[in-house]
């Protein structure tokens, strides 16, 4: 049923023989000539992703989901941006991580060196198609793309010039394969495929990552779900919480990286919260709150369930709470260690939470939006690692290598 995809991961296989071996200056070209296709295509790609947005209004998507799914000028921008970026970074391929000479002379070198055949399972955002690859093939790995149905035609478009990029500089245009069954069971038979492919990363909802962690027979990268906190701590200015508060929850409320819990100090609930739920009247924003938030503010009551959800929409949970020993407790609860805040002007209380906090990316006075490889410097990520090995936060070109050791002799033997 799925020989195709074997033939894709066949393909992928013998394209990481050469890839792997490639100088950066080549795959530097590729990523030049990429940008180059993508911006004279941009009438194509516009095209055939409103196909998918269209399709998602039909079937009555919430608008927050159809946003991750739109691809226009400015996203288009950001890809061909992202293309440059990732061009001057260097190539981790080859950096020698360590060294050791042996009183014998012997000499050990550790040194990165590509993973292989990775494998993405991701939903929605096209512009995940441009971002993956594009980290995979600078760091010498090909890659194997399963987006959703909801964006099909968009991936096959981006995926089509992507190959013929490679094309045009002579690297070979099977690195990079599009899955394009749509029926589930696919993600089953991927997950089986071992002999093929040597890591696998679900970039998507929380479902969607727990199913492929459970049961893949490969190793996998989880990028987790973004339950993200925001403490205000009572020593804060509120007017500048507010305006990062407002920017966490509504810039682009359907990422991963927006906030979806609120934690409020009783000393500052009464000043910050009527003015915030000012502000979010007029975003349409849903608060839902706490006790002693809804005595302070009209608002709908938050339920056990809604301190560990990812609405991924206009919706927000206010909790106030009375320490900040409090709220490092219920982050510490409900937290996918993914990003959390605090505003504070107290630098103790800054590095006690700084310390207790144990997720991949902790901010003081700072927006969580900022969780994304390309706002780190690095042009792109392929996801954000909220576990621990062997990668934690964006991931970037280096989280996409793995070591070996190197070790030179003059006819050495063991005594």
């Amino acid at each position: 049923m799925y020989e195709d995809v074997k033939i894709s991961l066949e393909n992928l296989k013998n394209a990481f023989d050469i890839l792997s071996r490639e100088n950066s200056e080549k795959k530097n070209k590729f990523l030049r000539k990429l940008a180059q296709r993508l911006d004279e295509s941009r009438d194509y790609i516009i095209s055939e992703n409103n196909k998918d947005v269209q399709r998602a209004r039909e079937l009555k998507v919430k608008e927050s989901l159809v946003d991750r799914l739109v691809l226009n000028d400015k996203r288009i921008n950001e890809m061909i941006e992202s293309c440059r970026i990732v061009e001057n970074l260097r190539d981790p391929v080859g950096e020698v991580v360590d060294s050791f000479v042996r009183e014998d002379g012997l000499k050990i070198y550790k040194i990165r060196v590509p993973i292989g055949v990775i494998a993405i399972i991701y939903e929605s955002r096209p512009n995940v198609t441009i971002e993956t690859a594009i980290l995979a093939l600078k760091s010498g790995n090909t890659i194997l793309l399963k987006g959703g149905s909801d964006a099909l035609n968009s991936n096959r478009a981006l995926v089509g010039i992507i190959k013929e990029a490679l094309d045009d500089v002579g690297l070979p245009r099977n690195a990079v394969e599009l899955v394009e069954h749509t029926d589930r069971s696919v993600v089953d038979y991927m997950l089986k495929q071992r002999e093929y492919i040597d890591l696998v990363i679900p970039r998507g909802g929380k479902a969607l990552i727990d199913y492929v962690v459970s049961n893949s027979r490969m190793p996998v990268l989880e990028t987790g779900a973004g339950v993200c906190h925001i403490f205000v701590d009572e020593s804060a200015d509120i007017d500048k919480s507010i305006s990062v508060i407002d920017n966490a929850k509504t810039q682009r409320p359907g990422t991963c990286n927006a906030v979806e819990t609120l934690l409020v100090h009783k000393n500052i609930a009464s000043k910050l919260l009527p003015k915030l739920k000012e502000l979010f009247d007029t975003k349409r924003v849903e608060i839902r709150g706490c006790e002693e938030t809804r005595k302070i503010i009209d608002c709908n009551e938050a339920t056990e369930e809604d301190w560990s959800t990812e609405y991924l929409d206009l919706i927000i949970s206010i909790k106030v709470v009375s320490s900040l020993d409090d709220a490092i407790e219920h982050i510490k609860k409900y937290s996918t260690k993914h990003s959390e805040a605090i505003l504070t002007e107290n630098y103790s209380n800054a590095m006690k939470f700084l310390n207790s906090v144990d997720s991949s990316t902790v901010y003081i006075n700072a927006s969580t939006r900022f969780t994304d490889g390309g706002q780190f410097g690095m042009g792109a990520e392929i996801g954000i690692s909220t576990q621990k090995f062997h990668a934690r936060g964006p991931v970037g070109l280096r989280e996409l290598t793995t070591t070996k050791f190197v070790v030179f002799g003059n006819y050495n033997v063991r005594k």
